[in-house]
């Protein structure tokens, strides 16, 4: 069928999602060999991670020594809004999905691929969820092991410089939505205000930085969760 979406749309349409992860991976892979993590390590996490805010995060948390439980919370905040994208995808999955299928499309919902999913017109397919997944995941992959290689070889000086990658990361993520929406601006604020609370007050600065991230980002959000509650739309069906 020429209007059904096919395995090779699929690698078409998350082609430029491949480019862009690319880049960022390299920076993840300096990053992690610089941080002293072993080489192998890196391209393993990414092959079984698709979490580039998450895995930049768990560097610092790796290298502060915080516990396994501290950085499993703390990255289970950070990636929370993926609950809501798959619920949302999975509204648009085919009836006859089988659970292994859909267990790969939940490991391959990015933000990115969730977008493109998403803004497609016709129904989605398995084999094209798959391609853009693929697509995406070779990507990330490819740029770890790039990034592992050259933080390896290149100069620390230079390698030390990728770190700016991980507040890049960042900015990119909550300017956009900040100047989209007023509650999350302030939910920005009150998380920066409350980190720098424990920063400067004694015995709260003694708290690792992976409970922080935890506090700062339960708190904010569920105080604007309360405050700015999202209306539900009502299907008039």
């Amino acid at each position: 069928m020429k209007n059904k979406l096919s395995f090779k749309q699929g690698l078409k349409d998350a082609l430029p999602i491949c480019l862009g992860y690319l880049s960022v991976a390299i920076a993840f892979g300096v990053l992690a060999v610089q941080k002293q993590i072993p080489l192998w390590a890196p391209p393993v996490i990414s092959m079984t991670n698709l979490s580039g805010t998450g895995q930049f995060a768990a560097l610092d948390l790796l290298e502060s020594l915080a516990s396994y439980i501290e950085t499993a919370c703390a990255i289970l905040i950070i990636n929370a809004r993926y609950f809501l994208m798959s619920v949302s995808l999975s509204q648009r999955l085919p009836d006859d999905i089988k659970p292994w299928q859909r267990y790969i499309v939940a490991f391959g919902n990015t933000d990115e691929v969730f977008a493109v999913a998403m803004g497609q017109k016709l129904p989605l397919t398995f084999k094209y969820l798959v391609g853009m997944i693929f697509c995406a995941w070779i990507g990330w992959v490819s740029g770890t092991v790039i990034g592992t290689f050259a933080g390896s070889i290149v100069p620390d000086a230079l390698s030390s410089a990728f770190g700016i990658s991980l507040y890049a990361m960042f900015l990119a993520i909550i300017i956009p939505a900040s100047k989209d929406s007023k509650p999350v601006t302030y939910t920005v604020i009150i998380a920066a205000a409350t980190s720098c609370v424990f920063f400067f007050t004694p015995y709260l600065n003694k708290l690792s930085s992976g409970w922080v991230i935890i506090i700062c980002g339960i708190l904010s959000s569920a105080l604007m969760a309360l405050k700015h509650p999202i209306a539900e739309v009502q299907d008039e069906q």
